[in-house]
């Protein structure tokens, strides 16, 4: 794999493109899309089985936070997927991307563990468009 750079030092994967020229990573990020909606949602499922063929809410949040252990995983992904959620949505600003309610909307539907990767792989299509766009480099006007 190559990397270019542009005069503000941003690297751009420009080469290495897998199916469709897209690169290797954003091929990787949407697969991680695909486990981060499946995997949730199976647990999800044992879930409302369990619970009596519905998704109680509250009994999910109160079952989140019953012990030390769910409380620090739920609140490590409550700190960390809103600084991720406002870091996409001041990057797809940035980048001028599509999709972006698509992903907010995925991420409290699906899961978080889909629309991130999920906004991961629009980004480094979006990257890759800007280069090839800007003969190769990432622009540095961005």
């Amino acid at each position: 794999m190559t990397q270019k750079t542009s005069t503000n030092g941003t690297d751009a994967q420009t080469s290495a493109s897998g199916p469709g020229g897209v690169s290797w990573i954003a091929w990787l990020y949407l697969v991680l899309a695909l486990c981060g909606a499946v995997l949730p949602w199976l647990a999800n499922l044992d879930f409302i089985q369990a619970s009596g063929s519905a998704f109680d809410l509250g009994l999910f949040f109160q079952m989140a936070n019953a012990n030390p252990a769910a409380r620090s995983l739920s609140s490590d992904l409550a700190v960390g997927a809103t600084a991720v959620t406002i870091w996409m949505v001041r990057e797809s600003r940035r980048l001028r991307m599509r999709g972006l309610p698509w992903v907010l909307l995925s991420c409290v539907t699906i899961a978080f563990a889909f629309g991130a990767p999920l906004f991961l792989h629009l980004r480094e299509r979006r990257l890759q468009e800007l280069a090839r766009a800007n003969g190769g480099t990432f622009p540095a006007t961005l």
